[in-house]
C-alpha cells in the first residue's frame, strides 16, 4: 500500500515533465506553428484576394544541370580572387535570365538560395527585380517563398555598399538604369502593403511579410533564421520566441517609415489578426521588432489588442481577455504582448484581467502558456509578490497536472527579480516530499533533475498516516541518478543563481563520483554544471568543494560528448594546482579515444604560455605521447 498525500496530492508522485510545444508534443494542446495547407481558391469572406495561378516556366534538365555544377564550383573555388568573380558573375547573369523558373522548381529554388549567397549587390538587384515582377506567384509558392525570403535576407550584408564606379559606368551603357537596393525593398514592401490581409494570410506569403519586416526594422530575428534554415533541414528545431537573440543592421530612414506604414495596417484589420491562425504570426513578429525600434507604436497596437479582446462577450469567469487566453491562436498573440508591454501597463493589466485567476490559467492545458510568459516579463517586486501569493499554494498541483513550466517560469522570476527565494524552495521541497525530516533534504538535487518526488525516486512504499522516513545516506549512494529532464535542469540552473544556494551545493556534495559523473555526462544535466562555474552566487571555495568529487573520473568525462565540453570549461577556471591535478590523472592513461585526445589537446595549449612549442605535434598522437606532453606540466622546472 502507498502511503496517503501528507498534501491533497498523491504521496508517490513523478511529476510530467509537461511544457513541451513542439511538434509531436503530448497533452499541450498548441501547435508548434502555421501548418502548411493549400492556399484559398477565390476570394474569402473576409475579403482577401484570390491567390495567384500555378503556371510557372519549366526549367529544362539541362539548365539544372547547368547550375548544379555551378553551384559546386563556387563551392570549391578561393575565397577570393578574379576568377571566383568572373565566375560569380556569369552564372548570376543566367540565373537573371531563369530566376522564375529556377525559384518555382523545388531543387533549383534550394540551389538559387545557395547562390544567392554568393551574389554581389548589382545582381542581386537584378534577381529582385525579375521575382518582384511576378510576386504573387513567387510569394505565394511553396518553393518560390524561400528563394525570395533567401533575396531579403542578403540586405545585412549588401545594404549601402557599392560597385566599383567603372563596373557601374559600364552597365548603365550596357543596360537601361537599375533600380537601387533600396528602392526595390521599398517597391516590394509598397506591393504587400496594397494586399496586406492576402500575403499575410496565404500559408507561404506570410513568410515573405514576417522577412520584410525584420528587414525593414534592421533586425533578424534568431528563431526566424532558424526556422529559415529549417526549410531546407528538416531535423532544425524552431527556437522559442523567449530564447530569441535578435541581431540588428543599419538601415535607412525609409525603411523605419516603411516599417511604419507596414505596422499600421495590422490596425484596420485587428479581429483577423487576433484570430486567424496564419495572420497572427505576422502581427508577433511585427511586435517584436517594433518592441526594439519603434517602442512607442509598439505600445500602440498592444492596447490596441487588449481593449479589443477586453471589449468582447464577458466570460462567467470574469475579464473577457480570459476567454481569448484559452484559445490556440489569440493566446499565442498575447503571450507575445506579454513579453513587449512595459512594466508599468503590464501591472495595470495583471489587476484589471489576471488577478484572482492564477490558478485557473496554471491549469488549463493552453491558458498555463500565457502565464509562463507573463511570469517571464516579471521585473519588479511589486507585480511578482501577488502573482507568487495566488500561485504558491497550488505549487504541486501544477507539477501533477505536468505543467512544470509554470513552476520553472516562478523560479526564473524569482531569480531575476531577487525576492522570494527562500520561499520558493521551501515549496519546491514541500512538492517533491523531502522538506520533512530534514534529514531529507540533502536528496533534493536527484529529485529535482529527474522530476519525481521523493518516496518515486527511491521506490519507497510507505503507509498512509505514518511519520516519513529519515533519509538514509546509504540508499542514497547506492543509487544510480536517475534520467536528468530538460526542466529539471533548467529548475536547478536558476536555484543555483539564488543569491544563497547553499542547499543545492550541499545536495550536489551528497552526490558519489559516478553520480556527478552522470549528470556531467547528460545532455540536460550538463548545465548544471555549467551554472556551478558561472553563477556569481557560488564562491570559489564552495565551487573547488563541489567539482573536487569528479577527481577519478576525467577520463571517462574526456571521452563522453557533454562531459568533454563540461571537462573544458573546468580546466579553463582551474588554478594552476586544479590543472596539475587534472593534468597528472589523464596522463596516466596511454590508450585514449579520439575525443579524449582532442580535449586534451585543448588542454595542452595552455603550455603555449610558457613558450612550449606543441605546433609540430602529430595529428594522430602515439601512445604515451598525450601522457608526457601532460605530465610536463608536473615538471619542477615549470613550477
Amino acid at each position: 500500500m502507498g502511503l496517503g498525500p501528507r498534501s491533497p496530492h498523491k504521496a508517490g508522485r513523478r511529476f510530467p515533465a509537461g511544457g513541451k510545444r513542439g511538434r509531436g508534443a503530448q497533452g499541450s494542446g498548441r501547435p508548434s506553428g502555421p501548418q502548411r495547407c493549400p492556399p484559398p481558391v477565390g476570394r474569402s469572406p473576409d475579403g482577401r484576394s484570390p491567390p495567384a495561378l500555378d503556371a510557372h516556366p519549366h526549367l529544362s534538365p539541362e539548365a539544372l544541370g547547368y547550375f548544379r555544377r555551378a553551384l559546386s564550383a563556387l563551392k570549391e573555388a578561393p575565397e577570393a580572387g578574379e576568377e571566383r568573380e568572373l565566375m560569380v558573375h556569369n552564372v548570376l547573369k543566367e540565373v537573371e535570365a531563369q530566376a522564375l523558373a529556377l525559384a518555382t522548381n523545388r531543387t533549383g529554388s534550394e540551389m538559387l538560395q545557395e547562390l544567392l549567397g554568393f551574389s554581389p549587390l548589382k545582381p542581386l538587384c537584378r534577381v529582385l527585380a525579375a521575382l518582384r515582377s511576378n510576386l504573387r506567384s513567387v510569394a505565394c509558392h511553396r518553393c518560390g517563398v524561400h528563394v525570395l525570403e533567401s533575396a531579403l535576407l542578403q540586405l545585412p550584408r549588401l545594404l549601402g555598399s557599392c560597385e566599383e564606379e567603372e563596373e557601374a559606368e559600364e552597365e548603365e551603357e550596357k543596360e537601361p538604369p537599375l533600380d537601387t537596393l533600396e528602392e526595390l525593398v521599398l517597391g516590394l514592401a509598397s506591393e504587400v502593403c496594397d494586399d496586406f490581409l492576402f500575403y499575410c494570410g496565404d500559408t507561404h506569403g506570410s513568410f515573405v511579410v514576417r522577412t520584410l519586416l525584420q528587414v525593414l526594422g534592421g533586425t533578424l530575428l534568431e528563431a526566424e533564421r532558424a526556422r529559415h534554415r529549417g526549410s531546407r533541414s528538416p531535423e532544425a528545431q524552431r527556437t522559442p520566441t523567449r530564447e530569441c537573440k535578435p541581431a540588428d543592421f543599419e538601415v535607412p530612414e525609409s525603411f523605419l517609415n516603411c516599417l511604419r506604414d507596414l505596422s499600421s495596417c495590422f490596425l484596420k484589420d485587428i479581429a483577423v489578426f487576433i484570430t486567424d491562425k496564419i495572420s497572427s504570426f505576422c502581427f508577433q513578429v511585427a511586435l517584436q521588432i517594433l518592441h526594439r525600434k519603434l517602442p512607442q507604436l509598439c505600445a500602440h497596437l498592444c492596447n490596441a489588442v487588449i481593449d479589443y479582446l477586453s471589449n468582447r462577450n464577458s466570460s462567467a469567469d470574469g475579464s473577457p481577455l480570459l476567454l481569448f487566453l484559452r484559445d490556440q491562436t489569440s493566446s499565442r498573440l498575447l503571450e507575445q504582448v506579454l513579453l513587449v508591454l512595459e512594466p508599468p501597463r503590464l501591472q495595470s493589466l495583471f489587476e484589471d484581467h489576471f488577478q484572482g485567476q492564477l490558478q485557473a490559467m496554471a491549469a488549463h492545458p493552453i491558458a498555463n502558456f500565457p502565464l509562463q510568459r507573463l511570469l517571464d516579463a516579471v521585473t519588479t517586486p511589486e507585480l511578482l509578490s501577488p502573482i507568487f501569493e495566488e500561485l504558491s499554494p497550488a505549487l504541486e498541483a501544477v507539477l501533477a497536472q505536468g505543467h512544470t513550466g509554470v513552476v520553472i517560469a516562478l523560479v526564473g522570476a524569482c531569480r531575476r527579480v531577487g525576492t522570494q527565494q527562500a520561499q520558493v524552495l521551501q515549496l519546491l521541497l514541500e512538492a517533491f516530499h523531502c522538506a520533512e525530516p530534514s534529514s531529507r533534504q540533502v536528496a533534493c538535487v536527484p529529485l529535482f533533475a529527474t522530476l519525481m518526488a521523493y518516496e518515486v525516486y527511491y521506490g519507497l512504499v510507505e503507509e498512509e498516516g505514518a511519520v516519513p522516513a529519515d533519509h538514509q545516506v546509504e540508499m542514497g549512494t547506492a543509487k544510480a541518478l536517475g534520467e536528468v529532464t530538460v526542466l529539471g535542469s533548467l529548475l536547478l540552473q536558476h536555484l543555483l543563481h539564488f543569491s544563497t544556494p547553499g542547499l543545492i551545493l550541499r545536495s550536489l556534495g551528497a552526490l558519489t563520483g559516478p553520480q556527478f559523473l552522470t549528470l556531467a555526462q547528460s545532455p540536460a544535466g550538463s548545465h548544471v554544471l555549467d551554472a556551478i562555474l558561472t553563477s556569481p552566487s557560488v564562491t570559489r571555495k564552495q565551487r573547488r568543494r563541489v567539482l573536487k568529487i569528479l577527481k577519478g573520473q576525467y577520463v571517462a568525462l574526456a571521452c563522453s560528448r557533454h562531459g568533454s565540453r563540461v571537462l573544458d570549461a573546468i580546466w579553463n577556471g582551474a588554478a594552476l594546482g586544479a590543472r596539475k591535478e587534472i593534468a597528472a590523472e589523464l596522463g596516466e592513461y596511454h590508450q585514449v579515444s579520439f575525443q579524449t585526445s582532442l580535449s586534451l589537446l585543448q588542454m595542452a595549449g595552455w603550455l603555449g604560455g610558457w613558450g612550449m612549442d606543441l605546433n609540430s605535434a602529430e595529428t594522430s598522437v602515439p601512445k604515451g605521447g598525450l601522457a608526457m606532453v601532460l605530465s610536463s606540466l608536473l615538471s619542477p622546472s615549470l613550477c
